[in-house]
């Protein structure tokens, strides 16, 4: 039997939504909110996840440690992320404690932002940005997502700078928090074993005097463009390739087939760059993968190798990708399978489901049941693939490598 699925708005546009499952023991909730790197300005660059991590740090209710202490007393798993295009707060609790748990998130919803936790966490950021920026991988696909998307917001960092960072004020981020977590840019999510009417009840006990205002996004036109960079760092003891190419938004239809392409060229296992690239030993790793965005998206393929075989890996990466329709119908129906038993497992575990359907709220405003999704993926056809990968500028490869400094 399917999950049932109920959805509801308060008064002041708090979207709230619930896929009731009476057969888990336990249930998922979160907040998400559609802001995140693209939505700053140049002087809050970084700032979307600077406030999430204060989201933590206290409120009129309850201490940084209050907060630690309420979520550990009832087993609770509890995590927040940024991205460029939402902030998410979740948790995954035993049923008997969702309703106790959901009040604890309510309250952190409204944070205190102390100037002491502020000042403090400034510093954990700022640390954080210095070992991110440490790793290769991370270095990398920062510095190529940005070149990739010029002047566009969906290449800015989530992270920011230390320079950014270090100049944003606690007034700054308060204004930021007044703009953009106003209740008709969020959507509650709940998924598993919960009471739907105690979780309403409770979400218009907790956040029905929660203020709206307008608040907005600007979506913007993009052109792929065709370029080739090399980046260097010191110490870098494996080479890394990137490709990349536009792909479908977030809205369109187009992203079952590309989601099944990315499967058929690139899946970790099974694919194309798989048995070329992986089972021959010539890379450690070798992917390829869609990012769907609110205007925009990218198909990249990637792979990290020894730095003497990067002109060996990137010619066979690039002919795969630069035939992408060269695939048998076995191939197709593989990726299909594959993709659709991926969805239906994970969806089967309330805090993956919970996160699927409140970022597919927020892009789409609508709830897709499991069934929905699987069906749509199990009908992707190749003339599907072909007229998608005629869209988008998707085909206009810019290539990025990554070596040890010479």
């Amino acid at each position: 039997m399917e999950s049932e699925i109920k959805q509801t708005q308060l008064a002041n546009g708090l979207q709230i939504i619930g896929e009731y499952n009476p057969n888990n023991q336990s249930a998922a909730i979160g907040f998400f909110v559609k802001t995140g790197g693209r939505d700053e300005v140049e002087k809050e660059y970084g700032l979307s996840h600077f406030l999430e991590h204060m989201m933590f740090k206290g409120t009129a209710k309850r201490s940084a440690l209050d907060i630690t202490y309420s979520m550990g007393n009832i087993g609770a798993q509890s995590n927040a992320y940024t991205s460029e295009e939402c902030t998410v707060f979740y948790a995954a609790i035993v049923s008997q404690y969702f309703s106790q748990m959901q009040e604890i998130l309510c309250d952190m919803l409204r944070p205190s932002l102390d100037q002491h936790e502020f000042d403090t966490e400034k510093k954990v950021i700022l640390e954080e940005i210095s070992l991110y920026m440490d790793r290769p991988q991370s270095f990398f696909f920062e510095r190529a997502t940005k070149d990739f998307f010029l002047d566009h917001p969906a290449g800015q960092s989530v992270l920011g700078t230390l320079e950014s960072v270090s100049a944003i004020q606690r007034d700054d981020m308060l204004d930021y928090f007044n703009r953009r977590y106003v209740p008709n840019n969020m959507v509650l999510v709940c998924a598993g074993n919960f009471s739907w009417d105690k979780m309403v009840e409770d979400a218009e006990k907790y956040c029905g005097s929660w203020k709206a205002q307008p608040v907005s996004r600007k979506l913007l036109p993009y052109q792929p463009p065709k370029i080739k960079k090399e980046y260097y760092r010191k110490d870098l003891n494996q080479a890394h390739l990137l490709y990349m190419t536009g792909s479908s938004n977030v809205i369109s239809e187009d992203r079952f087939a590309f989601d099944v392409l990315s499967m058929i060229l690139g899946d970790y296992v099974g694919s194309k760059m798989y048995w070329k690239l992986v089972d021959t030993g010539l890379v450690e790793s070798a992917t390829c993968d869609t990012d769907e965005k609110d205007d925009v998206g990218c198909f990249y393929a990637y792979a990290i190798m020894e730095p003497e075989k990067i002109q060996q890996v990137s010619e066979i990466v690039y002919e795969i990708i630069s035939k992408p329709l060269d695939f048998s119908d076995d191939e197709l129906e593989r990726a299909k399978i594959k993709l659709a038993s991926r969805v239906v497992l994970s969806g089967e575990v309330p805090m993956a489901r919970m996160n699927a359907i409140g970022s597919g709220y927020l892009a789409r405003k609508k709830v897709e049941p499991l069934s929905a999704i699987e069906k749509r993926i199990r009908s992707v056809t190749r003339d599907d693939i072909a007229s998608a990968i005629g869209k988008y500028g998707f085909g206009t490869w810019s290539e990025f490598r990554m070596l040890p400094e010479k």
